[in-house]
């Protein structure tokens, strides 16, 4: 086939940038084409995304494509973070900005919540984790602050929704972003509106929920105009970018056995036996989607909603081609972002390699931080704040910017070990194999950490993994790939990886155990 250009946007919490992806039927390239800085700002002490001003560089990312493959390119789709949304009012009029999921709105909401609504029965409607920034409760604390941007809401689109209108004039909830709302109902595919109800949040600003790969036409003329893409249409991928990632995954695909480890109990579906099902998956190999954000976990067939999986608090969150990702979210890079910010702020402008040479020269194993601390989720001074963190459960105090560093990543890969066990324990068998994506495998530290940590061979890349997952899902929609399988062999011809074989386990099996104390 002649090469076909798809083009991914894919916006992190950090930065965002536009991606084409070149695809001769056998083998992807990727070029990136622009590039932007992204992140919340902060507002009369609230934090909101600049939606406007993303909105801007998504437009000259859109004529840098033009300029560059004009008719070659044939559709584009637009992937981001999770949970936060926009609301539009009367005439399509938006809301203000969206609320940041860092922003102090939410704190103290899961109390609040389950005081309306027990934990179990919102679990039982959802299948998804309890993090305070989900979309739920920051719907709720808008409710209890009688905000009057939700009394003026007709209608609720998540932010790379949100982008999918401005760019079509199509308002709809794409499935793999609508799942980490926690009030999505993944058994039904549809809203959780009975949950809805009874925290008396509206839900006529729910609109229809579409599925990666659904085209919505042709971009808005003036938008076709302005960047020379006349002939390209909009195709959602799995607008989650984990979701994206995931389908990335190079992973070859291993039939399950019948019974015994790699079989999931799962709940059946309304009307159906009330017998558990067995569901086969792949078990020998789970994932991190490595950014700011780490998000570990094995991929279902299905949602997994049970007591195992509400007390382990992992989350049934919507990937391709209907399948689950039954995973936890920890806190990743950020802890790094955070640090290199306060300090060149202070005049160090440090960039990342920087960052690797003073946590390399640093001793391992000395002190460790629970990532996922409320403490930890948005301090003013990151590397204060893991100071104090150390100072308060009594372990030697970092004191300089290598140690901070040291401490970071060390206890990064230890979480990733404590996560592992429940991935096991869910898939009923030993994971062989973690497969680590994104921009956080250009740490290789912390890739041979997590194979030390876990005692597991470690493949990392690609680096660009959710842009892949972006542009690849178009190729499916396109009918030039046949399905994700096929996209993942795709990927494996065309991308190289790293492969970290565990060292020295015993010393990160000794710190195991201190490390546990301290959670």
């Amino acid at each position: 086939m002649a090469e076909k250009a798809f083009l991914a946007v894919d916006m992190g919490a950090s930065s965002g940038r536009h991606l084409v992806g070149l695809f001769d039927g056998e083998r992807l390239k990727l070029e990136e084409i622009y590039r932007f800085e992204n992140g919340p700002v902060e507002v009369a002490g609230r934090l909101h995304w600049d939606l406007l001003g993303l909105w801007s560089q998504v437009r000259q990312g859109l004529r840098a494509a033009g300029a560059r493959f004009g008719d070659q390119v044939a559709s584009v789709g637009v992937d981001t973070w999770g949970v936060d949304f926009g609301l539009l009012g009367r005439g399509d009029v938006l809301l203000g900005n969206p609320y940041n999921y860092r922003d102090s709105q939410t704190n103290g909401m899961l109390a609040k919540a389950f005081s309306i609504v027990p934990r179990e029965e919102i679990f039982r409607h959802t299948g998804l984790q309890f993090m305070q920034l989900n979309s739920l409760y920051q719907l709720l604390a808008m409710k209890l602050a009688d905000s009057p941007l939700l009394e003026a809401a007709e209608t609720l689109l998540m932010v790379p929704d949100l982008f999918h209108w401005m760019l079509t004039g199509v308002k709809c909830n794409e499935s793999t972003e609508a799942s980490t709302s926690q009030f999505y109902n993944p058994i039904t595919g549809d809203w959780a509106t009975e949950l809805l109800g009874k925290f008396g949040l509206p839900t006529g600003i729910l609109g229809r929920i579409e599925q990666p790969g659904t085209n919505l036409g042709p971009l808005r003329e003036n938008l076709a105009d302005e960047s020379g893409l006349s002939g390209t249409s909009v195709v959602l991928p799995g607008s989650h970018d984990t979701a994206s990632a995931v389908m990335a995954v190079p992973a070859a695909a291993r039939p399950g056995p019948k019974k015994g480890p790699g079989l999931i109990c799962a709940k059946p579906p309304p009307g159906r036996s009330g017998k558990l099902n067995l569901v086969p998956f792949s078990a020998h190999w789970c994932y991190i989607s490595l950014g700011t954000w780490a998000l570990m976990g094995i991929e279902s067939p299905r949602p997994v909603i049970n007591d195992q999986v509400l007390k382990l608090n992992f989350t049934n969150e919507g990937g391709v081609a209907g399948t689950i990702r039954l995973l936890k979210n920890i806190t990743g890079l950020w802890l790094v972002q955070e640090c290199r910010r306060i300090w060149n702020l202070a005049g160090r402008n440090w960039d990342w390699e920087d960052l690797n040479k003073l946590s390399a020269a640093a001793k391992p194993l000395v002190s460790f931080i629970n990532p996922d601390s409320q403490d930890l989720m948005a301090p003013n001074d990151m590397p204060e704040a893991i100071r104090q963190f150390c100072r308060r459960t009594g372990q030697p105090v970092p004191t300089d910017e290598g140690a901070v560093l040291r401490c970071a990543l060390d206890s990064l890969a230890m979480k990733f070990r404590q996560v592992l066990g429940m991935c096991e324990e869910l898939a009923g068998g030993r994971i062989e194999t973690i497969h680590i994506v994104g921009g956080g495998t250009k740490n290789r530290q912390l890739c041979q950490a997590t194979a030390d940590a876990c005692g597991r061979r470690v493949v990392a890349g690609p680096v660009e993994a959710t842009a892949i997952g972006n542009v690849m899902m178009q190729a499916v929609s396109a009918g030039d790939v046949a399905s994700v399988a096929e996209a993942r062999e795709v990927i494996r011809r065309s991308f190289d990886v790293d492969q970290y074989e565990p060292e020295n386990t015993a010393a990160w099996d000794d710190a195991y155990g201190r490390f546990m104390e301290m959670l």
